[in-house]
């Protein structure tokens, strides 16, 4: 046994005060109760509360010193620190596990009987008593998405949605990021949820999702790219009826997690920079602090109890669902262009006036533009963008087809003009001509000269 594990035998645990000792062993020695009756009810041993009877009272609580403590002023100090706000709510599973990298010796008892102390306990005892569903290995699996943008647009992501899954019998789960929760996204999170878990359950079960279908009263119907996903993995996706929150609590209580453990311990240790960021350390958190550890309801860890539901999955298809945005688009009769989001985007000018499909992956940001099951443009998405988004190829052939029609025009502009007409000399033969006599007074006016003598 080491030295931090004996100076923790030595912190003082729970005992009977004098006043709970004359009000609760005496008032039932008077009562006329045995001993044996009054530890059963008290809930110490006989032998215990006969020596208490004998002794006259319980003995004093065990004083330790400051400095034998394992949680001393330090790391007391250390988890204040980390509680501070926005990460009031930490749990104490993740101060102890940040106090232990930093060097802390003792054990999560130990740091959970001071933050007990520090800011009383964390739940309160619940009105009625549930009973738990129990399924099958490979029966079911739930899912759901929950609202992250407290922490995300603290840390400048936006607004940031995390889509959350788990096996019901073994508890393996999994989390995703992203800024949209429609049906594309949805059937994205739920396809990389299946292929991480390595099969398909039976049933995925969720809230009644207006992504994935329309509520009539009661009943549900799904639109149909749902029901295509749901006959390509041979999964029945099934809805919760309104109301009914605790059919869907093995999903919606690992969000407590989420929040309280990985996104809080986030505002404490550093935020991510992208939600792909936040994907992968959420992954870490998961094959780390959660499926290696037994689970409180299973008493096994999930990462074990997994490689025995494998077996009872059905197998992945051979050929991924495609959840990506599939649109059909019709270019412009005279502009190389096709509109996507509000943005215009280039083609080839040999596909003018034609029918194209645009398909733009929901984890990418990448547009592909399809004509004849051919793809003529690819493109980096520019939401926002102020003019028009162009292929340096494209703009090259459309100027050179723009030129090629206007060419003879354009010669005619750049030709040189002729050159204006001078004065020039009238070059006669020899011969006789008829020249008609010139009229000189009514060229130049009668000036009463009848130009005899000159």
């Amino acid at each position: 046994m080491g030295l931090s594990d004996h100076r923790e035998l030595e912190e003082p645990g729970p005992m009977m005060t004098q006043e709970e000792y004359v009000n609760g062993v005496l008032a039932l020695v008077r009562q006329g109760k045995t001993i044996k009756e009054i530890g059963e009810e008290l809930g110490y041993h006989p032998a215990t509360v006969s020596k208490w009877l004998k002794s006259g009272g319980p003995p004093p609580a065990r004083a330790v010193a400051p400095v034998e403590r394992v949680m001393d002023e330090h790391w007391a100090g250390r988890a204040r620190e980390l509680l501070r706000p926005p990460a009031e709510k930490l749990l104490a599973t993740s101060v102890h596990e940040i106090l232990k990298a930093e060097g802390f010796t003792g054990s999560y008892p130990t740091v959970a009987r001071y933050l007990r102390d520090l800011r009383g306990p964390r739940f309160r005892p619940a009105p009625a008593v549930s009973v738990p569903i129990e399924t099958a290995p490979g029966e079911e699996a739930q899912f759901d998405w929950s609202e992250c943008k407290a922490w995300t647009e603290r840390w400048g992501l936006g607004e940031v949605y995390c889509f959350g899954a788990i096996l019901c019998w073994s508890r393996w789960r999994t989390w995703w990021f992203s800024t949209s929760l429609d049906a594309e996204h949805t059937l994205e999170g739920l396809a990389r949820f299946f292929e991480a878990a390595g099969g398909v359950p039976k049933v995925a079960r969720t809230d009644r999702m207006g992504a994935l279908g329309r509520s009539q009263g009661k009943r549900f119907s799904l639109h149909r790219p749902a029901t295509a996903f749901a006959r390509h993995h041979g999964v029945e996706i099934k809805v919760c009826q309104a109301g009914d929150a605790k059919r869907k609590g093995k999903c919606e209580r690992p969000f407590r997690d989420l929040k309280e453990a990985f996104l809080t311990e986030l505002d404490a240790t550093g935020a991510p920079s992208s939600t792909d960021e936040l994907t992968r350390r959420a992954q870490v958190f998961l094959a780390t602090r959660v499926h290696p550890r037994a689970h409180s309801s299973t008493g096994e860890p999930p990462e074990q109890r997994l490689e025995v539901e494998r077996r009872f999955l059905s197998a992945l298809p051979a050929r991924r669902f495609d959840t990506a945005y599939v649109e059909d688009r019709r270019v412009h009769p005279r502009l190389p262009f096709v509109e996507w989001g509000g943005v215009s985007y280039s083609v080839p000018p040999e596909v003018l006036g034609a029918k194209v499909t645009c398909r733009a992956e929901v984890d990418r940001d990448v547009l592909e533009i399809c004509w004849a099951s051919t793809v003529v443009a690819r493109h980096q998405l520019c939401p926002g963008a102020d003019g028009p988004v162009w292929d340096p190829a494209h703009r090259q052939a459309a100027e050179a087809i723009a030129l090629g029609r206007s060419g003879p025009l354009l010669r005619r502009l750049e030709a040189p003009p002729p050159a204006p007409a001078g004065p020039g000399r009238l070059e006669l033969g020899a011969g006789d001509y008829d020249v008609d006599a010139v009229d000189l007074p009514g060229r130049y006016g009668d000036c009463g000269c009848t130009g005899a003598g000159r």
